[in-house]
């Protein structure tokens, strides 16, 4: 059985809508109250680009929380337990976002684009509705809005040679995270060293919302000789390079230690960061569950999996799986987990009840590849 989206105005398109539908969009999700491309129908071929060639997403459901004025930089380190001393304009920070029982609610990239405004690339919540509360409470001298900022993708080991094609040699020498505002044809943009994937690739922050077709089909040209073609952020792949999806991998009581983020978080800095004394009590406690890759046993799942599958231990529930495929590069059934630490230092393996009945998995650390 087939489902049909229904599009309206309620949830809105993005700049690219019409070129991704012209380019055979088949298949589309709602993420940050946006319309989100999933498939153009050929999955194999769309996986195939991303991991040897080079493909382009429409990311603009990738949507920038911007803080603007003199308070926006001390409103940024009240949001975020990373320490943001030494921020740089043209470096971006991947920066956890924690409610006030140190529960993770973002996990955002933070770009500084000048000295009294820093966007936010969030993750599917409203966290532009929390940033606009923290500050007004706290009587901040910053705005919180919504830019007109769309991020297109082009990633994948050949994605270089096509922004360099774009914009000269200096994208080679962009850090990850880096960016550096420009334009092309007229279009103003932001290229950024960064996406959704393990391949190597950027993004191209649109900052012309009427010229979504017009940025689309520049970079289709000029991937042309490369073999560009369309995708979407890809489930397999996000799964052997063990990337986070907010909201997918994680529920309400998931601590950033769970999802091994320990590193971004500075809890002896001086900053009264939200959440900072539940992030202090978590650590000492230590995490009873951790996010972990699987491998699943049992003949190659036909597709991915469309629900959370319930992870067993010794017969007792053990966690959840968020997220599982057949990876053709890991030649095994594979996926990603919230597996109790007891189940995981046991190192016998657990039960995964899978849509095809219950399977054993071994655990393993992430990345896969």
């Amino acid at each position: 059985m087939s489902l049909q989206l229904s599009l309206g105005a309620r949830v809105r398109k993005s700049p690219f809508f019409d070129a991704c539908c012209k380019a055979g969009l088949a298949a589309a999700s709602v993420y940050n109250h946006m319309y989100m491309p999933t498939s153009y129908g050929d999955p194999v071929a769309e996986y195939e680009r991303l991991v040897n060639g080079v493909a382009m997403w429409d990311v603009a459901v990738e949507r920038q929380v911007a803080l603007k004025g003199p308070d926006a930089l001390a409103l940024a380190r009240i949001l975020t337990p990373r320490n943001l001393d030494g921020l740089q304009i043209g470096q971006g920070k991947y920066v956890p976002i924690c409610n006030y029982q140190g529960y993770l609610i973002n996990d955002p990239v933070l770009l500084q684009i000048d000295d009294y405004e820093i966007w936010l690339s969030i993750a599917d919540s409203d966290i532009g509705l929390w940033a606009s509360a923290v500050a007004g409470t706290l009587g901040l001298d910053v705005t919180v809005f919504e830019p007109d900022v769309s991020p297109l993708a082009v990633q994948g080991p050949k994605a270089v040679e096509v922004v360099a094609a774009l914009f000269g040699d200096w994208v080679r020498d962009l850090r990850y995270f880096g960016f550096r505002l420009t334009e092309i044809d007229g279009i103003p943009v932001v290229v950024a060293r960064s996406g959704w994937s393990k391949q190597g690739g950027f993004e191209l922050y649109l900052r012309d919302g009427r010229r979504g077709t017009d940025l689309w089909n520049i970079v289709a040209a000029a991937g042309a000789p490369f073999g560009i073609g369309p995708g979407s952020p890809n489930y397999i792949e996000r799964v052997e390079s063990g990337l986070i999806s907010y909201g997918a991998d994680t529920d309400v009581f998931t601590t950033p230690f769970e999802m091994g983020l320990g590193r971004f978080i500075d809890l002896t800095q001086p900053v009264e960061f939200i959440g900072k004394k539940a992030l202090i009590a978590l650590k000492e406690a230590g995490v009873r569950r951790r996010f972990v890759g699987l491998k699943i046993d049992g003949p190659a799942f036909e597709r991915p999996s469309e629900n959370r599958y319930d992870v067993l231990f010794n017969g007792a529930n053990a966690g959840f799986v968020s997220a599982a495929a057949y990876s053709p590069r890991i030649g095994s059934n594979i996926a990603v987990a919230m597996v109790l630490v007891a189940a995981i230092e046991a190192g016998t393996g657990v039960d995964v009840i899978t849509n095809d009945g219950v399977r054993h998995a071994t655990i393993v650390d992430l990345p896969f590849c």
